[in-house]
């Protein structure tokens, strides 16, 4: 996209820019509505590593809502400067945070329990010292797609083996907002031609921002439901305000 503000950050280096014009009102800022729509991913994230703490949930719980706070802030530092460095920031961590899916989802039936959080730290980490020399563009995106697929199925099996009607719900809207995500994602990334024309840019991005905050913490928070039925925590859902869910649990009393 054209730019229209002289640029703090210089020439933009990143492989790819979405459809938004760069520096329509800072100097400071690549794509303004890119990088301020992660803030919400970032509260719905703090809210859930509150909610993780205060119960006291297994570790990994906590780490996968730092991990998406994480992935927020680098998604801002990404589309605020449009640096191939900060793109790094932005990519590196969505594979950390994805392979953490994978470990919360497969640990509970993995017979070598220190085998896979191993395996999952060294690919992890080597590909972001390779990913720090390589540019991998669209070979990035099927990458991440086929680890995310990777989750569907097991993610299937805990929908259906859980009874909680609101539970249940979340795992729709979890759905529900992935769907409407990548749609917003698609329509951004093909009709850039187009959408540049109209007098309105709805700002695809941004939306798929906004609604992949919401999805991850569906995801968390279904997670942390069935992990707790696994436990026997006498998990429930309630909403704060009500109007957001959490998990409230309640753990047997050690004899």
């Amino acid at each position: 996209m054209a730019e229209t503000i002289s640029s703090f950050w210089g020439p933009v280096t990143s492989t790819i820019e979405c459809c938004e014009d760069n520096y329509a009102y800072s100097s400071y800022i690549a794509e303004f509505y890119n990088t301020i729509s992660n803030i919400p991913t970032i509260l719905l994230a703090l809210i859930g590593l509150i909610n993780a703490f205060r119960q006291r949930f297994e570790k990994r719980f906590s780490v996968l809502h730092v991990s998406n706070m994480t992935l927020a802030f680098g998604s801002m530092l990404y589309h605020s400067t449009l640096q191939h460095v900060q793109q790094q920031s932005d990519e590196t961590p969505m594979l950390w945070e994805i392979l953490l899916y994978v470990y919360i989802l497969y640990s509970p039936d993995w017979h070598y329990r220190s085998t896979m959080p191993i395996f999952l730290f060294l690919y992890g980490a080597g590909f972001a010292v390779v990913h720090s020399y390589v540019r991998f563009g669209i070979g990035f995106q099927v990458h991440y797609a086929i680890l995310c697929l990777l989750c569907i199925p097991r993610m299937y099996k805990y929908y259906i083996y859980t009874a909680d009607v609101c539970a249940k719900r979340i795992a729709k809207l979890y759905v529900a907002t992935l769907l409407l995500g990548s749609l917003f994602w698609f329509g951004d990334r093909v009709f850039c031609k187009e959408i540049s024309q109209w007098q309105v840019n709805p700002q695809g991005h941004a939306l798929w921002h906004l609604f992949m905050g919401l999805n991850s913490y569906f995801a968390n928070t279904f997670l942390m439901f069935c992990r707790a039925e696994q436990r026997e925590w006498s998990p429930k859902i309630v909403r704060l305000f009500g109007v957001l869910p959490y998990v409230k649990i309640k753990k047997p009393k050690q004899k």
